[in-house]
């Protein structure tokens, strides 16, 4: 369902975060934290408010919102926001092959950095992901925490785009 506005402004907090709390993974906490800074003036305005709320995370909770993705090509149970985002790049049709390698690339950057490699699927294919999974896998962790979160903020815009009618001319 795609939301006005003029409807989301007007939610309480549960309606608020029932709509956007899938936005950010698995983490409905930063949807409750905006919802005090209502009302939003465009939906630029309410995805930077989004943002900001995750910027101030701790950095645990941080990590527990990168941890809270699931691995690129996985078939483990995911949100369904994920599961549209990986398939449409083909990540639900890997051939065996392909399976593997994002299995041993999801497992050697999970070794060495503690949580899952994240990347916005959305203007990416199956080959360049695969490449930045292998330069990615050369960065030092607070490199790749930053990168993280610059991904999570991709996917978030992309997620607000499809669930929020934008009022701009």
């Amino acid at each position: 369902m795609r939301y006005s506005l003029e409807q989301l402004n007007q939610m309480s907090q549960a309606e608020f975060v029932e709509a956007l709390g899938a936005v950010f993974e698995h983490t409905p906490t930063i949807a409750q934290v905006a919802w005090n800074q209502r009302p939003f003036a465009d939906r630029a305005s309410l995805y930077q408010c989004l943002v900001d709320v995750m910027q101030a995370l701790s950095r645990e909770q941080q990590l527990a919102l990168i941890r809270a993705h699931p691995d690129l090509g996985s078939k483990a149970k995911m949100a369904a926001a994920s599961v549209q985002e990986q398939a449409g790049v083909g990540l639900d049709r890997l051939t065996a092959a392909e399976y593997h390698c994002f299995q041993a690339l999801n497992q050697a950057y999970q070794e060495k950095f503690g949580f899952p490699f994240i990347v916005a699927v959305k203007h990416h294919t199956k080959s360049s992901i695969l490449e930045a999974f292998e330069q990615r896998l050369n960065h030092p962790i607070e490199q790749e925490i930053q990168q993280a979160l610059i991904e999570i903020e991709q996917i978030a815009h992309f997620r607000l785009q499809d669930l929020v009618q934008s009022n701009e001319l």
